[in-house]
């Protein structure tokens, strides 16, 4: 019990934020994919997949992550306690996980059709690399929406096998929404991090931080509005639309110097992904 409970510490299974929030765009190209030619056992099976898909590789990315940040997560408060950084767990055993949880990864990634095997495949490099990227650019975490809702990609070439612009404008929606809530979330560290020498935008703009996650929450909006311009009416697609645009403004309440407050606002996205999901999914009927 005491081993699976450092299991359940080190993929972070017992904090689901990270896990849905690499979920929820995986949701959105689905819906969007199939807005033309709706199937719902087809729907409802990849929904599936791509759920368990986002488990298993937020798991094994997080016990990655730990592997190469040890040394840096026992100078910071927030992470000193994590398995790995704490010596709870080997750097051997976490690499056997992360291993084993690929594993199980690509045995779902193999449920659909080639083209789509072959963009999951492509998504290993950017989920690799991002740890690596807080040493070298204040920029992280463009390169986490990059990565993250790379599963937006994949829901269209699964429906439709093949890759088009269709899915551009949702695909860089994701990727402004992701900066914007990951450098709330950064705001946390920021101290520590400042000591250490990482990098982050939470750093880069921490004087004018909440007109930066407004701006990129503003750049979010625009995209989808391009995507969606012909859908908006009296309906209610348009008034869950409106919900999540109320969502992310809500998010600017946070509280720079309050780390409660900053994680409370980076929780609300979930609730933000599932808004869009109905939203999109709201046009299949």
């Amino acid at each position: 019990m005491q081993h699976l409970k450092i299991f359940i510490n080190l993929t972070r299974l017992n904090k689901p934020i990270g896990y849905m929030l690499l979920f929820w765009p995986c949701s959105w190209g689905l819906a969007y994919s199939m807005i033309e030619n709706f199937n719902i056992n087809l729907f409802f099976y990849y929904l599936l997949l791509f759920f368990l898909g986002s488990i298993l590789m937020r798991s094994a990315g997080c016990v990655f992550n730990d592997i190469i940040d040890k040394d840096f997560d026992k100078q910071v408060q927030r992470t000193k306690g994590r398995p790995i950084a704490s010596g709870e767990i080997s750097i051997k055993k976490s690499f056997f996980y992360v291993v084993i949880l690929c594993l199980l990864a690509f045995l779902v990634l193999i449920q659909f059709n080639s083209l789509t095997i072959i963009v999951g495949m492509a998504s290993m490099i950017l989920a690799f690399a991002y740890p690596f990227m807080k040493r070298i650019t204040y920029w992280p975490q463009l390169f986490l929406g990059l990565t993250f809702n790379w599963g937006i990609i994949l829901a269209w070439t699964a429906t439709n096998n093949t890759i088009s612009l269709e899915i551009l404008p949702l695909y860089l929606s994701a990727i402004f929404w992701t900066l914007g809530y990951d450098t709330i979330y950064g705001i946390q560290d920021m101290s520590d991090d400042e000591i250490i020498g990482l990098k982050s935008t939470s750093i880069k703009f921490k004087n004018n931080v909440k007109l930066f996650i407004f701006m990129s929450y503003s750049i979010s909006f625009f995209f989808l509005m391009i995507l969606f311009k012909d859908f908006i009416g009296f309906n209610i697609f348009s008034i869950l639309f409106v919900m999540f645009l109320l969502s992310l403004i809500y998010q600017l309440k946070f509280e720079k110097k309050n780390p409660k407050s900053c994680l409370k606002m980076f929780r609300l996205n979930n609730l933000s992904g599932l808004i869009l999901f109905l939203t999109i999914f709201s046009l299949n009927y």
